[in-house]
């Protein structure tokens, strides 16, 4: 009886933590750069003082989705995307290096640059800090970033950074609280000359919206099932309680 009642109890707990997976990749189906989170489900073999007879439900967020969002044209100067694989390297707020897709970059009144997130770009010295006042801005497909300084002729850019885009292998990145990537070494990815980036153009979000919602379906039903089972196990009880007292 208690069998059934611990693996009900546990796969009840499991499922109400993947809707929260489910929903949270939902809730950033709109977010620039989002990569969904990925959930999968199995037994494991309960170990204590005792024999190992019980089994309990496990939900895993074993990865990301990695596949690549949708290209958006915006035609901001400081919109960029990465063009297939990569990444773009940010300073996150412990001060280590992160990695992102997110690509709608602003710059705020010392000129840091920052993207919709509010985390500086990183350069290949640091993050990367724009002179200003400025006129114009432009990004290359190389990730390299230059201005032309206000009041400047037109012919006048000069270079003052350049993005640092790296691309460390998706199967060696995890996810972080903050929302962004490390390399699960917690070593920092070195630039690579072969990522490319798209500008006027952000990436959105890889969360298929109508999947997420048939899933989150799909995971209120086994809720249900699973408390219909503890429901079944306590009558059951409750019935074998009685055939004693007759007994």
């Amino acid at each position: 009886m208690d069998k059934l009642l611990y693996v009900a109890m546990s796969g009840a707990k499991q499922n109400m933590n993947a809707l929260a997976i489910s929903a949270n990749n939902l809730a950033n189906a709109s977010t620039d750069g989002f990569k969904s989170d990925l959930a999968q489900a199995r037994s494991m073999q309960a170990f204590g003082d005792g024999l190992p007879t019980r089994v309990f439900a496990m939900t895993e967020n074993p990865s990301a989705n990695f596949e690549n969002g949708p290209i958006k044209t915006t035609g901001r100067d400081l919109d960029i995307a990465v063009k297939g694989d990569g990444w773009i390297a940010v300073q996150a707020e412990d001060g280590g290096e992160a990695y992102t897709r997110s690509g709608s970059l602003s710059f705020d009144t010392t000129g840091v640059l920052r993207n919709d997130r509010g985390t500086a770009v990183m350069g290949d010295n640091g993050p990367i800090v724009l002179p200003l006042p400025i006129e114009k801005i432009e990004i290359s497909q190389d990730g390299i970033i230059s201005v032309r300084p206000s009041g400047a002729t037109a012919e006048v850019i000069e270079e003052v950074g350049r993005i640092k885009l790296v691309n460390p292998g998706n199967e060696n990145l995890m996810r972080g609280q903050d929302g962004l990537f490390r390399q699960m070494s917690g070593e920092v990815a070195a630039a690579d000359p072969s990522v490319g980036l798209l500008s006027g153009a952000v990436e959105g979000s890889n969360v298929n919206a109508v999947h997420e919602m048939v899933s989150m379906i799909d995971i209120q039903r086994q809720f249900e099932m699973q408390v219909k089972m503890m429901k079944t196990a306590e009558e059951i009880d409750k019935a074998s309680a009685s055939l004693m007292r007759i007994s």
